[in-house]
Parts: C-alpha cells; structure tokens; sequence
C-alpha cells in the first residue's frame, strides 16, 4: 500500500487498467442521492447520484454507506475509510488540511492557504475539485467574507445544510 497522509493514500493519477477492482453503491440522504465509488481497496469517488444500474457493491462501498448513514443519524463525527485521491500532491494537501477540520467546525480558504503556504485561490479550486465530498468536508471550507462555493449538487444551498447538521450553521450568521 503506498503511504499515507492524513488518512488519505498517495497516488499519482487513477488510471483503469484490466485488474482493477472497481465497486459502486448508493445511498439517499438529506443531501440527495450520493454514490460511494471504491477502486482497488481505496474510496476515489462520491457523486450525488444513484449507483448506475448493474452496479456491485463491495465490502468497502458498504462500510462507506453504514458509515454516511452514521452521519446524517448524528452517530458519527468522523469517517474511517481509505480514501485515494487522485492528483497533485497540491490536491491532495489541500484534501489531508479539509480531514484535518473537525465536525461542527470550519477553516476559510486564505487559513488553508497559509498552513499550506500557498495562495487562498488555488486552495479555492482544489476544494472545487475535491472527488470525495462529504467524507473529505470541503462544505467545512469558506471564504472570507462568507460561505464561498459548493461543486456539489445544490451548489450552496446544500454546502449549508451540511454545516446545519453539523451545528456548524451559527458560524454562518
């Protein structure tokens, strides 16, 4: 297994190859439907959407839904899953420094920036790409002078009901 960085495994780019193993499975939320995808023993993908049809779930795909489950019942505050994000080290800096946050608490892109001493906007885009939304809480990351964006479906309006689940909402007044 490569090393890890705070709970996330180092990997260049994901690329398909005949002997990957790849599993999807899906869950309805209070965020909508949200699709887990794991490859090769890792989670790589949650999409707001249903597992296409003929989909296998696995072992892991279904760890990740009990654990989301957990989630929106309030019965967990941290997820405990292999996650491999694909991309630049930058990228995957950027996902280690969103785990880092606590449930019910948030970080503005410029506080990202400087612990990582880079500059707020590419930290903006990278929260803007992150693959694993919801496990990897980039609606954990706002802006300075208000909530910023959500590349998730719902756009912002879903990036606050998520921090309303979490008691994160009064930091938002």
């Amino acid at each position: 297994m490569p090393p890890q960085q705070k709970g996330i495994i180092v990997t260049g780019q994901l690329t398909a190859t005949a002997t990957q193993h790849i599993a999807q499975a899906g869950l309805d939320t209070p965020v909508g439907w949200l699709c887990v995808t794991e490859r090769d023993g890792a989670i790589v993908r949650l999409d707001w959407s249903t597992a296409p049809a003929g989909a296998s779930a696995s072992a892991l795909t279904e760890r990740a839904l009990a654990q989301l489950r957990a989630y929106f019942a309030h019965e967990l505050t941290e997820f405990d899953l292999p996650l491999a994000v694909a991309g630049s080290d930058f990228q995957r800096r950027v996902c280690a420094a969103m785990l880092a946050i606590p449930l019910g608490e948030t970080r503005t892109y410029g506080e990202i920036a400087r612990e990582l001493g880079a500059a707020a906007q590419p930290v903006g885009n990278a929260c803007g790409a992150n693959p694993i939304p919801v496990i990897i809480p980039c609606h954990r990351v706002l802006g300075a002078g208000g909530l910023g964006g959500f590349s998730g479906a719902g756009g912002v309006e879903t990036k606050v009901a998520l921090l309303r689940h979490e008691g994160a909402a009064g930091l938002l007044i």
